[in-house]
């Protein structure tokens, strides 16, 4: 198969360039469908399996889709409390696929979406997998950065300043249509910034479908999709992780496929208490954080939105995304109101 993205005669000269005897036969690719952000393929010589991931084709906004930095964060934290796949080979020669791309050992375990899949788990296995996601996310949180080589990266200090700056940036790189209240949104947050705790590796997008489950024990195999991970404030994945646990808006449930409310799944409260507790974190002012994830979720959206508009996303599922961003700006305003 030859999906978009991969010039599978490049990739195979490449890879027997830079690891020979690495690649068996003629490669492989199928995209995996799903991602809403860089594009994941299978990858395969008919004897190996392995993952490649690369960029968005078309329209890529600065700083966003780092492949390098991906990479060293994968590698740095194998052998740590976090699993990760192992990373094979990095490629920062756009020349080679249109963009840099990497590529990592396949895991085994399933990416689960929706309600249809979680709740084939039953109550039992569904409660055990979400203490073990909460707690993957307190044990990456505990990691000290210097200890596995990355000391250097991130800028911790201003930390949640930039990202506000950041993000809105991001929006007005993709603005194609009005969106009320979302500058309000980004106003409140930038004069209300709480202070920040220890600084930790963040990963930038931890939920429930960024890792690979075993569904027979409800382990965790692998946490996935790193391309926004540095150092800084670790309530920013938590804030994250709150509205994508679902259960604040019908709509929002959309977008993440209602998948923790099915029969076993604790409430964000529960996992918040259980985070607290392992970690002894002050948890006080999280509700900025997750006003702050919900117009960062809906900036993400709008460069799909926008991206899809040009024409320049592959697969399936990119046409409905935009209709739920004014619904994360209104979220978003009602959290800060204390409405939430």
């Amino acid at each position: 198969m030859r999906p978009p993205g991969v010039d599978l005669d490049a990739l195979r000269s490449y890879l027997e360039r830079t690891l020979p005897g690495l690649v068996y036969g003629p490669l492989h690719a199928e995209l995996i469908p799903g991602g809403r952000s860089n594009l994941t393929y299978r990858l395969t010589d008919g004897t190996h399996r392995w993952v490649l991931r690369r960029p968005p084709l078309g329209h890529v906004l600065a700083t966003a889709h780092d492949m390098g930095r991906e990479h060293r964060v994968l590698s740095a934290l194998s052998g740590s409390p976090v699993p990760v796949p192992g990373t094979v080979a990095l490629c920062t020669d756009a020349d080679v696929l249109g963009a840099p791309f990497y590529v990592m050992d396949e895991v085994p375990g399933a990416v689960l979406r929706d309600r249809s899949e979680t709740e084939q788990l039953g109550a039992g296995r569904a409660r055990a997998l979400s203490h073990a996601l909460i707690d993957v996310l307190a044990d990456l949180h505990a990691v000290d950065p210097q200890t596995v080589g990355l000391a250097d990266f991130g800028r911790p200090e201003g930390y949640l300043v930039r990202q506000v700056a950041r993000w809105r940036k991001q929006l007005d790189a993709s603005r194609s249509r009005e969106l009320p209240g979302v500058d309000e949104l980004h106003s409140r947050l930038a004069g209300s910034i709480p202070p920040s705790p220890r600084p930790a590796i963040v990963h930038g997008d931890y939920r429930l479908d960024n890792v690979l489950v075993d569904t027979g024990t409800a382990a965790i195999t692998a946490v996935l999709d790193w391309e926004m991970a540095t150092l800084g404030d670790p309530l920013a994945d938590l804030g994250l992780f709150v509205v994508y646990w679902g259960g604040r808006d019908a709509a929002l449930d959309l977008v993440t496929g209602a998948a923790t409310s099915a029969p076993g799944f604790p409430s964000s409260a529960d996992l918040l208490a259980r985070y607290a507790e392992r970690t002894g974190t002050d948890l006080s002012r999280l509700d900025w954080y997750v006003a702050f994830a919900e117009f960062k979720l809906a900036v993400v959206l709008e460069g799909i939105h926008f991206r899809y508009r040009q024409g320049k996303t592959v697969g399936a599922g990119f046409d409905q995304l935009g209709e739920y961003v004014p619904t994360l700006v209104a979220s978003g305003l009602a959290t800060l109101n204390g409405e939430r």
